[in-house]
């Protein structure tokens, strides 16, 4: 008997799977914390919080909205690789009230304090990884075993971000940490869904060249990237740093023609995928090159291509893809879908932009196209993450 895919829920749509509920607030914090930070960079507001407001904007972005959307894509991942039923109704609001909590004790963190604000922050990436790890030994799902690495790198990421924050006033070692530990998800899991989706679409709409699969050589892409984010985050002024990182950018440059992305032009869903990994050996590059040539290069360039672009932007295009798939809608790319892939890159490509040429208009502009696409995302796909499946 096949095993059914959902338990008999009495209780809302949102809560009957994990991407529901944490797409939808994900998308919705992104928007919004985005429009509360360039107020906070213009100085017309001030909030109550320890973290001084860049570190405020780095935290919320890594470890509220990133961490939002980790949740949403493994809880629904894992019942697909292990064959077991979703974390749904009770639990899973028990994890999404853990979220908003990390949020509200960041928000109010001069009046909590600091170590009981990391306390509540960090419960909920605990949870997720708990819950994860649980349902992938359960279903003796061992190869999968692999992506509780960088989310554990990730949690701990976040539990320093809070003690640099406290110790030295401001974070410095764990921000790299948190963007190393986000970009070897991508790696991995990017590494599998991009050439699966761009596969399907090629033998079914344009046969011809296919992505070559996965192998030795995407392997050791990997590694070698990981040891160059590892050699950055504690080294990152360090010229073999920026000879790995160079190393990495060519690599995964490599990794990505490989995917044969060049011929999927007309599916902007799986165009999207390509497109967003690019900004990967693009941000190593730049990392790379602000280490050989700080005068030239900021360092912003590299951090922002991979956060905006890479983050940013592989993540809005799962989201997507995924809400559509599993609420039972055509998969494919609406006006709207193309309008807010086209918002994140060009919030990206902005504040790029912004780093090598640091005015209001840029950061305001990369603002407002960011908020675009998540609220966008929001506005379009909250509908269908709200409503039972059809």
């Amino acid at each position: 008997m096949a095993i059914p895919r959902l338990r008999d829920l009495d209780g809302p749509a949102v809560l009957s799977y994990g991407f529901r509920p944490f797409f939808l607030l994900g998308s919705l914090y992104a928007g919004l914390s985005i429009l509360i930070w360039v107020l906070l960079y213009a100085g017309a507001l001030e909030m109550g919080t320890l973290f001084l407001p860049v570190d405020w904007h780095v935290h919320e972005m890594l470890f509220g909205y990133l961490s939002a959307i980790i949740a949403g894509f493994l809880l629904t991942a894992v019942p697909n690789w292990t064959g077991r039923l979703p974390v749904q109704g009770g639990p899973l609001l028990g994890l999404v009230a853990l979220w908003l909590a990390g949020r509200f004790a960041v928000f109010l963190s001069a009046s909590l304090g600091w170590w009981l604000t990391a306390l509540v922050d960090s419960a909920f990436l605990a949870a997720v990884a708990l819950a994860v790890a649980r349902e992938i030994v359960a279903g003796q799902n061992w190869r999968n075993l692999k992506v509780l690495v960088p989310l554990a790198v990730l949690l701990s990421a976040n539990v320093l971000f809070h003690v640099e924050a406290h110790v030295q006033g401001v974070s410095d070692l764990s921000r790299r940490l948190g963007i190393a530990a986000a970009i070897a998800l991508i790696m991995l899991i990017g590494g599998r869904i991009i050439p699966s989706f761009t596969r399907k679409w090629l033998v079914r709409e344009n046969p011809g060249r296919l992505p070559a699969p996965f192998g030795r050589y995407d392997a050791v892409s990997i590694a070698v990237s990981v040891l160059a984010l590892a050699s950055w985050t504690l080294a990152p002024e360090l010229v073999l740093s920026a000879v790995l990182l160079a190393a990495a950018a060519t690599l995964q440059a490599l990794r990505l023609a490989r995917w044969a992305g060049d011929r999927t032009v007309r599916d902007p869903l799986v165009l999207v995928l390509h497109l967003a990994y690019a900004f990967i050996p693009l941000g190593l590059l730049l990392l790379s090159l602000a280490i050989l040539a700080p005068d030239t290069v900021p360092v912003g360039a590299g951090m922002h291509a991979l956060g905006g672009g890479a983050i940013g932007a592989m993540t809005l295009s799962v989201m997507v893809r995924a809400t559509l798939g599993h609420t039972g809608r055509a998969v494919e790319a609406g006006g709207g879908a193309v309008f807010i892939f086209a918002a994140v890159f060009i919030a990206a490509l902005l504040r790029i932009l912004a780093a090598f040429d640091p005015q209001m208009v840029w950061i305001h502009a990369a603002g407002s196209a960011w908020a675009l696409a998540f609220l966008g995302f929001a506005v379009i796909y909250g509908g269908a993450l709200l409503r039972p499946r059809i």
